[in-house]
């Protein structure tokens, strides 16, 4: 393939590659060891590196490189002499055969080689050259990307056009374009709008009359459906100055989901460093499509409906029915395959949904088509349970890709059996008959996990073996007799329904099982099936001996975030008899530990240690950190980081559906996001923090059930019920209170333990009685009132909401930046704020297009505010011609290059605004004896640069040998002022 040349250093090379053809231009050679049968060792050492090496690392086995005359190489075939010069040539194409490389090379033969004799300098050559294969190379990506489009050939000329039309550098990749209208008021410019990896162009020529429209993702504030006089649907862009509206009469829906998907990506690509974690198709813009757009909002719904790791890739999906027993009828839905799951979900909302890892999947079988069963596929699993499905469109590449997956999810993870005899809900085997210790799964030995249980108890001796509830048993206001028996009625319905459902992590999951949820989960059963509903004994069962070596890896290491640890560990629900000795605390203070040293993105975050806290009372230590890795890695996405991004764009669609299902309580609120702050702790903590602990473990049984949706629909319902006296209340203190006596008197009647209060409730020692509220009936509440919104729906609010959290950021920023420089120097506010958005758009001109370089890395927003913005001396350059008055024509540049050294205190080749300002107000606001000592400080070190003799010859302009004459003007009253470069 052809390649953007770049430069190739021959000198130390030349043992390693071998010359097959040369002209006087160009050269092919064969990489030593590919080709050649001999013993040669140099061609034997090579081609073994080259074989052991990542794929993204090998070298091609052929090459054609690009000589002028006056470079250094013998060429033998073609000009049979020692050319002299520089030995810096220019790669240009690659191959991975002989054929590749030939047609490459016949090309330029025919195409080139006779033109190049026609220039004098050597220099025009490689030019010409170079800006051939460049054009070679944009021609093979516009056909590249036009082949993926459903119309190839107007998609090519629609990229024809855009290049033209814009201007953008080769990087900007042109996405998807669609014909639509620009509204400015009431009035409309019919033309084309075009979607890239970084921003959105409208083009319109009408009556002679030409309009060019470019807004760069990072500046849209806010991405909405709207409607005006005329239409009723429309899209409206709102940037911090400008609003605009866009119509068309097609495909409406399609762009706007690209047009989020696309401000999505770009605005936590460029700023938000933090969260960036995208799927690896969209690492690179320039490769971005809209093929690849639209995979991405679909795997994105697949990982949040279904809870599964982030890591995960949706391979297909199709429709189909599944057999359900329980309903004695095929159930018509969709399957979901990915890289280690096949999912079920039925199309009716809640009717059914099934998740089959495929670590417990035993087989993937085809069986007959027949009329009443066409198309079937059988799928087994460990626990001695079938699922069929029917209606399966292109079965059998469906089946070989599935078995491929299967094959290699067993090979990573080999299952270890329990052979112990005491069955458990987690394990493998649970809910199967009889299973024998030494079956295999082809040629996969399987290990009884007995001997697994061992070792780790010889390596990790500390770990506690079982539930805090299990040791630190509480006695109850109830008699036991009654305790026990609402208990043991839970329990017999929990088992019925294991019996019709299954039991394992493959159950079918109905509207059933969310009532027993809403129940509550029995005490025995919880730590279990919280396990069980966020498929994190997968993790579990997937990872024996991992937690064990974390927690002898990180404990007794001293660090910031072990002191956090250790400062929140006493205040982890110190009322429950579990944290009150050192059992529960040294379990708390390794699972904390532990996910600090696994996570250090995440390190540790407040309100974590009170919800490992509940889930070490429920759960076995080792079980309790894999629940925490569901909840903060899978389940509550973004909310345990520096800036708790995750839980501020859940505020965000908490007040959107606060004005769609309490529009009076908004109405009367009319600042939510005071409301938003006092929900905060809500979503941290699930309750936990702010409601009696046996009332708040059944949120958290809904939770692991249903997911952030639990909690959204939770937090309604308990602002439903007090929206009377919310509505009556005359500021955000007298609603705090409304609320905090509200939630601590929620009582859990089912409870087998004594009422735990909140250590966190502001108001429990009432003067009056207050009513109190079950926590069964508030939770049945908020499923009947507000149990409506579906995943694909919160999803949806999520990314729109994103948008303007992060711009929120950047403001808070750019305001924090600013009261800190305005101060310091004399330049006037509002051209501070001007300057700021120059300095930052010079920024994220260089991360649109430039390849990530290390002196300038991508946005960090957990450095200090001052420094999250920073030029190269490039970006300084541009920025200095653009607003110093210090500009004397020619020498503009080297005297940019001297101020830039000089404001680089520290010598990372980067400067931030506050040093770019500071300078500037010397230049335009400086007094005099100020001016002139710049003026002298850029005539010394560090800012003039001692140019050694052997340098005079690359070009530095910047040397001590040229005294020519420059002009700055340093004041008013002061015409001009000579120097010498």
């Amino acid at each position: 393939m052809w390649l953007k040349p770049e430069e190739v250093l021959l000198k130390n090379a030349l043992k390693l590659w071998v010359t097959q053809k040369s002209s006087c231009y160009f050269i092919l050679q064969r990489r030593r060891g590919h080709g050649e049968g001999g013993g040669r060792f140099t061609g034997r050492l090579v081609g073994a590196l080259d074989a052991v090496l990542d794929s993204n690392a090998r070298v091609a086995p052929f090459r054609i490189l690009l000589q002028v005359p006056g470079s250094q190489v013998y060429s033998p075939i073609a000009c049979g002499e020692l050319l002299s010069g520089s030995d810096v040539y220019w790669a240009i194409a690659t191959g991975a055969t002989l054929e590749e490389i030939n047609q490459h090379w016949d090309w330029l033969e025919q195409n080139l080689l006779h033109t190049l004799s026609v220039f004098d300098n050597k220099d025009d050559i490689a030019s010409f050259v170079k800006g051939k294969v460049k054009a070679l190379i944009a021609e093979e990506t516009s056909s590249r990307l036009a082949e993926q489009e459903e119309e190839p050939e107007k998609f090519r000329e629609a990229l024809v056009k855009f290049e033209a039309r814009f201007n953008f550098p080769e990087a900007e990749k042109l996405v998807t374009y669609y014909s639509c209208c620009c509204w400015k008021g009431r009035v409309p410019r019919q033309g084309w709008l075009y979607l890239s990896i970084n921003h959105l162009c409208f083009y319109s020529f009408f009556l002679g009359k030409e309009l060019k429209l470019v807004v760069p993702w990072v500046d849209i504030q806010k991405l909405e459906r709207t409607s005006n006089v005329f239409l009723t649907d429309t899209i409206r862009i709102t940037t911090q100055s400008k609003e605009r509206d866009f119509s068309m009469f097609l495909n409406l829906d399609e762009v706007f989901k690209i047009m989020e998907q696309l401000a999505d990506v770009t605005l936590r690509r460029l700023l938000d460093n933090e969260g960036f974690d995208l799927d690896p198709d969209l690492q690179e813009p320039s490769q971005i499509t809209k093929r690849d757009l639209e995979a991405r909002a679909q795997n994105e719904f697949f990982r949040a409906f279904f809870r599964l790791p982030r890591q995960e890739k949706l391979h297909a999906v199709m429709d189909c029915s599944l057999w359900t027993p329980f309903s004695r009828c095929h159930t018509v839905g969709r399957m979901f395959t990915s890289d280690s799951y096949i999912c079920f979900a039925s199309k009716e909302d809640g009717c059914c949904n099934v998740i089959l890892p495929l670590r417990e999947v035993v087989s993937i079988e085809k069986m007959e088509d027949t009329s009443l069963l066409p198309n079937p596929i059988i799928v087994s699993i460990r626990s001695k349970m079938a699922f069929q499905f029917i209606e399966l469109k292109d079965r059998d590449n469906l089946v070989e890709s599935l078995l491929v997956r299967l094959k290699q999810v067993h090979a990573n993870h080999p299952v270890h059996y329990d052979t112990s005899g005491d069955e458990d809900m987690t394990s493998p085997v649970f809910y199967s008959t009889s299973m024998c210790s030494d079956h295999k799964f082809g040629d996969l030995e399987m290990v009884s996990s007995q001997n697994n249980k061992e070792s780790e108890k010889e390596t990790s001796p500390r770990l506690h073996p079982e539930a805090l509830t299990a040791v630190f048993q509480q006695s109850g206001s109830q008699s036991p007799d009654s305790r026990m028996s609402r208990e043991q009625i839970k329990i017999s319905l929990w088992n019925d329904h294991f019996v019709e459902y299954g039991r394992t992590v493959c159950m079918f999951r109905t509207e059933k099982i969310r009532k027993l949820v809403a129940m509550g989960i029995p005490e025995s059963l919880r730590g279990k099936l919280w396990l069980l509903f966020s498929d994190a004994v997968t993790d579990l069962a997937s990872h024996p001996g991992y937690y064990g070596n974390l927690v002898e890896e990180s404990m007794g290491k001293c660090c910031l975030v072990t002191e956090e640890i250790e400062r929140d560990l006493h205040r982890s629900l110190p009322e429950h008899p579990a944290f009150q000795n050192e059992t529960g605390i040294a379990a708390l203070r390794r699972v904390l530990t532990a996910y600090a040293h696994r996570n250090p993105k995440i390190g540790y975050c407040q309100s974590m240690n009170i919800l490992t806290s509940v889930l070490l009372l429920y759960a076995k230590e080792e079980e309790a950190f894999w629940l925490l890795v569901a909840v903060c890695e899978r389940m509550l996405p973004d909310y345990f980081n520096h800036r708790v991004i995750g839980a501020q764009v859940d505020q965000s669609v908490f007040e959107e559906l606060i004005k769609e299902h309490l529009p009076e309580l908004a109405e009367h609120m009319n600042d939510l996001s005071a409301l938003a702050s006092i929900s905060l702790s809500w979503f941290l903590t699930l309750f936990l923090s702010i409601m009696p602990l046996e009332s708040a473990v059944n949120v958290v049984d809904c939770f692991f059930y249903d997911g952030i949706k639990a909690i959204f629909q939770l937090g309604l319902a308990v602002l439903d019920a007090n929206a009377e006296d919310l509505c009556g209340s005359k500021d955000d203190g007298q609603a705090l209170m409304v609320l905090s006596r509200f939630l601590d008197h929620i009582k859990n009647e089912d409870s087998p333990g004594p009422p735990i209060g909140s250590h966190h409730a502001f108001f429990s020692d009432d003067q009056e009685p207050y009513p109190v509220t079950d926590i069964a009936d508030l939770i049945r509440d908020s499923y009947e009132k507000f149990g409506d919104q579906s995943v694909e729906q919160i999803e949806h609010m999520r990314c729109k909401h994103r948008i303007r959290v992060l711009q929120g950021h950047e403001d808070t920023t750019k305001q924090n930046v600013l009261r800190v420089v305005i101060p310091e120097v004399s330049i006037l506010p509002e051209d501070l704020e001007e300057l700021y958005d120059l300095f930052k758009r010079e920024h994220m001109m260089s991360c649109y297009w430039e390849q990530p370089r290390p002196v300038a890395p991508r946005h960090d927003p957990s450095r200090p505010y001052a420094e999250q913005y920073r030029i190269d001396a490039r970006q300084f350059a541009h920025l200095f011609q653009l607003v110093s008055p210090w500009t004397c024509g020619a020498h503009t540049e080297i005297l940019a290059e001297r101020t830039f050294r000089l404001l680089d205190d520290n010598m990372d080749h980067l400067i931030e605004f506050k040093a770019f300002v500071s300078c500037l107000d010397i230049m335009y606001n400086g007094e005099m004896n100020e001016k002139i000592k710049l003026l002298y400080r850029l005539h010394i070190p560090p800012a003039h640069k001692t140019t050694l003799p052997s340098d005079l010859s690359s070009g530095n302009q910047d040397t001590g040998s040229s005294f020519e004459t420059c002009e700055i003007k340093l004041g008013v009253n002061v015409k001009v002022y000579s120097f010498e470069l």
